[in-house]
């Protein structure tokens, strides 16, 4: 099992800029992919960033540029810095870890992005 926690949500202003962070914690041995998703009020969770475990990032197009993902093998966490931060990036943002054939979810932590 393992288990994930985010943290670092909250209110920002456009144009601002937010860390998300996501400790894991259990069999971590297991995990090699880890990411970010997100979903919006009324909208399906979407893939935000994902990252291997050699360090190799992929990113949605709504934030190419902006956000950058990365990780921290030796803490077992993987953060989400998010720049430029508009409206539009408003939901609750989601931990996913890849753990051989299963994965987990954290439980989510809120961004809002006022205008």
């Amino acid at each position: 099992q393992v288990q994930l926690v985010e943290s670092g949500g909250g209110l920002v202003q456009a144009g601002g800029s937010l860390r998300l962070s996501c400790a894991a914690s259990g069999s971590t041995r297991r995990i090699y992919n880890m990411g970010w998703y997100r979903q919006a009020p009324g909208k399906q969770r979407e893939l935000v960033a994902v990252i291997s475990n050699e360090g190799s990032g992929n990113y949605a197009d709504s934030v190419k540029g902006r956000f950058t993902i990365s990780r921290d093998n030796a803490k077992n966490t993987v953060y989400l810095q998010m720049n430029s931060l508009k409206p539009e990036d408003t939901a609750v943002y989601y931990c996913k870890a890849n753990a051989g054939t299963v994965y987990y979810w954290g439980q989510g932590t809120q961004v809002t992005v006022s205008s």
